[in-house]
């Protein structure tokens, strides 16, 4: 089964959003930050393999650019930590949606 969850890191005023794979890694990742929740992260492992095995550092880095960089490391455990919680796949889907048209849209905005 597919584990979503939600984790608040108070340092950073980080909200972050993770799709998690059987072994604790992130498939997907939405961070939010600060009191206006400014989109900083809305990156995909699948997109990360695929770039990264069939682009060059500089299609890597433009991606990471746009979407930030995804969690490296396995989040097994998470239900430990404070300010983590298991949310519903629609949450993480309607954040992940939002997320990406939001960034979409704006690298739209800036090749105009």
């Amino acid at each position: 089964m597919t584990p979503w969850i939600r984790a608040y890191d108070d340092e950073s005023d980080t909200w972050s959003y993770f799709e998690l794979d059987d072994e604790g890694w992130a498939l997907r990742q939405v961070d939010l930050q600060g009191p206006q929740r400014r989109l900083v992260t809305a990156a995909s492992l699948a997109e990360v393999v695929e770039v990264r095995d069939h682009d060059n550092l500089a299609a890597m880095a433009a991606y990471e650019r746009k979407y930030g960089v995804l969690a490296e490391g396995s989040l097994h455990g998470w239900h430990d930590a404070g300010g983590a919680a298991e949310i519903t796949q629609y949450e993480f889907e309607s954040t992940w949606a939002a997320a990406r048209e939001t960034l979409d849209a704006k690298r739209t905005e800036e090749t105009s």
